[in-house]
């Protein structure tokens, strides 16, 4: 398999090291969630992580919810609610989302305030490696120590501050030192959710989070790590300056893949701006097939707008696919359908070509269908429409999710209840 590495910039063949590949995706911010970029993003990694596991691989996937930050606090304010119950009822809205597509469950879905003493040891062993200080009772990086930092986005240094300030930094905090400098550990601001550490009463920064829960669970090298491409910097890069300090220098990941954005009405989808197109809503008209074929008819490196017309072409090629799968066959001669299977493969094996996958999913229903019409025999034709409908997620006559989906999901919306 070839997938485009965000670190070297360049397609290179992936090969596990181990049994088992380890796959890390960034999780939500439980507020006002789930669009239908987030659903690009989660969709895009299960394609993968189904793909995968059809060669047999097994996959260990984790994927955190940040549930402690200024936005759920602010969002908390707002309403007037506690901010832990904001982010579990958000989270539980997310958890349904995720079943109803049909989404594989992580095999971890931790809460970062549930890893908040391995924060606190990571943090101190940033500040014994000498490449992060405290002041003021906060904990920051220092990004003059680690000549590292910017090789993932490769964005020259006068650049870093100004996307760094449109994405949470802080630039005027009188305690750094230099003001790209990020928070590992932040000193409790009043009336702020605090936790005990070395250095006083606080709370995590936003980067180390992620970093600390995906070494725990997955080891100090991932094989894939994702998550949509505003979070390659400075979320990302700085994640990777918070591990590979402390970990000898070794890879942090092999294989960084960042998911496009989605725009609508000529703006990226975002919270902050208000232009949200939520999965909740689409599902009221639109079955789970169709718009998982509508993502999946995207490539995960592409940019695109919501477009309703598309949307339409995709339920079409569900019900097509459907109605393939269900079709009756006849004695008649048997339908060549493996050169399908490899056009399909080689088009997944290629960058993840969804697109490509998918025209050539919608060719075997339409050949299937065909056939059925002739009566030659489709049996072994419609097996691997299922196998093909299967790694992109669908249904089809199922009706529901599956039940690993299913049990998945609701083993993590426990603790979320």
């Amino acid at each position: 398999m070839k997938i485009y590495n965000s670190l070297s910039q360049e397609i290179e063949v992936y090969q596990p090291g181990r049994d088992d590949v380890s796959v890390y995706v960034c999780g939500i911010t439980p507020y006002d969630t789930t669009h239908l970029g987030h659903a690009f993003t989660y969709v895009s990694i299960d394609i993968l992580i189904r793909y995968l596991e059809s060669q047999g691989l097994k996959v260990r996937y984790a994927q955190n919810v940040t549930d402690i930050d200024d936005d759920i606090l602010r969002k908390a304010k707002e309403i007037g609610d506690d901010w832990r119950d904001v982010g579990d009822r958000w989270t539980a809205h997310y958890i349904n989302d995720m079943k109803a597509l049909n989404v594989r469950a992580p095999d971890y879905f931790p809460k970062a305030t549930e890893y908040i003493d391995e924060i606190i040891v990571t943090v101190r062993d940033l500040l014994e490696a000498e490449v992060a200080y405290e002041s003021g009772g906060s904990v920051y990086f220092n990004i003059d120590s680690w000549p590292e930092f910017g090789k993932l986005s490769k964005i020259p240094r006068e650049r870093m501050l100004s996307i760094a300030n449109e994405r949470g930094n802080f630039p005027d905090d009188p305690n750094k030192r230099d003001p790209l400098d990020f928070v590992l550990w932040q000193v409790q601001a009043p009336g702020e959710p605090a936790w005990e550490s070395f250095w006083g009463p606080g709370r995590p920064g936003w980067h180390i989070e992620c970093s600390t829960m995906s070494t725990r669970l997955l080891g100090d090298t991932v094989d894939f790590h994702s998550g949509g491409g505003d979070l390659r910097f400075p979320h990302h890069e700085c994640e990777i300056a918070q591990v590979e300090p402390i970990t000898g220098q070794k890879p942090f990941v092999r294989f960084w893949i960042h998911i496009a954005m989605v725009y609508h009405e000529g703006e990226k989808m975002s919270k902050s701006l208000g232009n949200l197109v939520m999965i909740h809503d689409m599902l009221q008209y639109w079955t789970p097939d169709a718009l998982r074929l509508y993502l999946g008819c995207h490539h995960y490196r592409e940019s695109w707008s919501y477009d309703e017309e598309e949307l339409k072409l995709a339920a079409e090629w569900s019900d097509k696919c459907l109605s393939a799968v269900l079709a009756d066959g006849g004695s008649g001669k048997n339908i060549e359908s493996h050169s399908f299977w490899v056009a399909f493969t080689t088009a997944l094996d290629s960058d993840l070509d969804t697109p490509t996958a998918c025209k050539v999913m919608g060719s075997l229903a339409d050949e299937i269908l065909q056939a059925s019409e002739r009566e030659q025999e489709i049996d072994d034709a419609k097996q691997l429409l299922r196998a093909m409908a299967n790694i992109f997620g669908l249904s089809l006559d199922r009706n529901s999710p599956e039940k690993r989906v299913s049990d998945g999901w609701n083993e993590h919306l426990r603790k979320f209840s």
